[in-house]
C-alpha cells in the first residue's frame, strides 16, 4: 500500500492540472511561454503519475483497468472483471 500522502499529493495534483488546463491551452496557442512558466509546477499534465485505484501502487499499473498488475489478477482470478479468466493449457 502506498502512502496516504503519496496519493494525496496525486489527487491535488489531478484537481491543479484539471483547474489550469484551459488557461494553459490558451497561453500555449499564443505562444507567451513566460506566462506559461509562471503557472504553478503542479499544473502541468507531464508531473502526474498513474497509480493502482486500490492500493495506490506506481508500478504496474494497468491503463485499461486503472489498477495494478497486483490487484488485476486478484481480481480477475476472483471472477470481479467481466470477460476476464486465467488461461491454462
Amino acid at each position: 500500500m502506498a502512502k496516504e500522502s503519496m496519493k494525496a499529493r496525486e489527487r491535488k495534483r489531478q484537481k491543479m492540472v484539471e483547474k489550469y488546463a484551459a488557461k494553459r491551452a490558451q497561453l500555449k496557442k499564443a505562444g507567451d511561454y513566460d506566462a506559461l512558466q509562471k503557472l504553478p509546477r503542479n499544473a502541468s499534465p507531464v508531473r502526474l503519475h498513474n497509480r493502482c485505484g486500490l492500493s495506490g501502487r506506481p508500478k504496474g499499473y494497468m491503463r485499461q483497468f486503472g489498477v495494478s498488475r497486483i490487484n488485476f489478477r486478484e481480481m480477475a482470478l476472483n471472477g470481479l472483471i467481466p470477460g476476464i479468466k486465467k488461461t491454462s493449457w
